[in-house]
């Protein structure tokens, strides 16, 4: 059942997509993974060397978010679509940044589990608020028949996505 915007199943559907990718090869693009070398840019994306791979950080970041209660690495590199190891780098960087911290596991102490701070939920939820505005943006050309069309399509096929 659609909700009354259409945009709303768009994003949704698109957010579906973004945690099925299949797992990346190689650093993204002639110039790294977000397109460029010595520009400054959003915190998530500084890292040494200038490279740290927004793309994966921000899927990491709304997966916590949308979680109900912290993810264990191998869950997180799971609903992010990459290797455990890279999901490791991913939260070791995420907690050198203050945007993620572990915690022990109430179940098994052995095992940590991966919680967004404060920081790293407000950045979540920024991200989410822009690519929201761009993609009301973009569907000011649509139709209201065409948005309904592309919500349907969209999410027909992120029912159907198999990685």
């Amino acid at each position: 059942m659609s909700t009354p915007d259409p945009a709303d199943d768009i994003a949704e559907a698109l957010a579906r997509l973004r945690g099925r990718r299949p797992h990346a090869r190689g650093h993204g693009g002639p110039h790294g993974p977000h397109g460029g070398h010595g520009h400054p840019g959003p915190p998530w994306m500084a890292g040494p060397g200038g490279r740290f791979g927004a793309p994966a950080w921000m899927r990491m970041l709304e997966a916590l978010a949308a979680a109900s209660a912290p993810l264990s690495v191998s869950e997180l590199g799971e609903a992010v679509g990459v290797d455990q190891p890279r999901a490791s780098r991913l939260v070791q960087q995420g907690v050198e940044r203050g945007f993620v911290r572990r915690e022990a596991d109430p179940e098994d102490a052995r095992r940590t589990r991966i919680a967004l701070t404060d920081a790293g939920s407000r950045i979540a939820r920024g991200a989410k608020g822009e690519r929201r505005e761009a993609l009301s943006r973009a569907l000011e050309s649509f139709t209201a028949d065409e948005r309904n069309e592309l919500a349907r399509l969209l999410n027909k096929l992120a029912d159907h996505w198999r990685v």
